[in-house]
């Protein structure tokens, strides 16, 4: 069967039968296989960042997100920062984040993180945000604010952003290319076939007209985008995209299983193997991506310290004094 979309001609195709034997398939309805089974998440280092993402009133995309590793990445002292409140103006289909209308912006909330990167003696940190299409910006000057207090209070710490996509508004792109972030991160999430039901307000054209941008406007940044398996894609599709990212020269691309949050949210379609997430990884180093993480339990963030390494970034803290905007 041939599908035809706005970016060319891509032929669907089955997605390969697991390497297992078909435990994929044989599996009950609401029933999770072996390898998606993780530890509740319960450490003295967990409890103690929950301690401190508190007292500082901020929010981590571990929680609002209901990520399956939250146990393992807090319990080694690294989280993800969600930026700009935890409501967001955009309703998609696989997100836990609530949808609503969010409050005003606290502009003191880039000072906490960077006090909260310092607290946790961070070598590499990541920032998220929602979604705050009523801002005419975005609140891209949040996240550039953000990495500005990072590097000020915690020299030498890399720096990861998974930004919106702006509503195509490049130069609120350009307010975060411009903050010097050692990682562009824009997921990509799903094929373009399936963006009507899974990203209803997002498009897959400026996902990756964002990608190439922010490589055009920062060529030493890398770029970074992920996927959700098990939406109903096809495999032909999935390396179709594949393709489309590595023409805009994203560099690091994750791969993950979809896990539905609720009964409200979309349903999983598929449970991918070990096996074929290994095929993909395969798949994605062959088409030059300098780093794939590709496993049932890869989100985003998976990782992300060991892919700051890639960066070619010098040290960017400001001197004692600095403020942002000066030379």
């Amino acid at each position: 069967m041939i599908q035809n979309n706005e970016l060319g001609t891509i032929r669907l195709e089955p997605i390969p039968a697991p390497v297992n034997g078909g435990v994929a398939d044989q599996l009950t309805p609401g029933r999770r296989p072996e390898w998606l089974r993780v530890r509740a998440a319960d450490s003295p280092k967990y409890r103690e960042l929950k301690g401190l993402f508190r007292g500082k009133s901020l929010h981590t995309v571990c929680e609002e997100a209901m990520c399956p590793n939250i146990g393992e990445c807090w319990g080694r002292g690294t989280a993800t920062f969600l930026l700009m409140g935890d409501t967001c103006t955009r309703s998609c289909g696989f997100c836990k984040i609530k949808t609503g209308r969010p409050g005003l912006l606290d502009p003191e909330e880039p000072r906490r993180v960077g006090e909260s990167v310092q607290a946790m003696n961070l070598h590499h940190a990541v920032l998220t945000s929602v979604n705050r299409d009523e801002q005419s910006d975005g609140g891209a000057w949040v996240f550039a604010e953000s990495i500005y207090w990072i590097r000020r209070l915690q020299p030498g710490c890399t720096i990861e952003v998974l930004i919106p996509d702006f509503k195509g508004d490049w130069s609120a792109l350009q307010v975060v290319m411009d903050a010097k972030p050692e990682i562009l991160n824009h997921n990509t999430e799903t094929v373009p076939r399936l963006y009507r039901t899974v990203r209803p307000q997002a498009q897959y054209h400026r996902t990756l007209e964002l990608l190439q941008r922010a490589k055009q406007m920062d060529p030493l940044a890398l770029t970074k985008s992920g996927l959700m398996l098990g939406l109903g894609e096809t495999w032909g599709e999935l390396l179709q995209v594949l393709d489309d990212l590595r023409t805009q020269e994203v560099d690091i691309l994750t791969l993950g299983q979809y896990l539905q949050p609720s009964r409200f949210h979309l349903p999983i379609r598929a449970y991918y193997t070990p096996e074929q997430f290994d095929l993909l990884k395969e798949e994605g180093l062959a088409r030059g991506f300098r780093w794939v993480e590709s496993g049932p339990l890869v989100r985003s963030s998976y990782h992300a310290d060991g892919q700051a390494h890639l960066s070619a970034r010098v040290d960017l803290s400001p001197k004692v004094g600095q403020i942002p905007g000066d030379g």
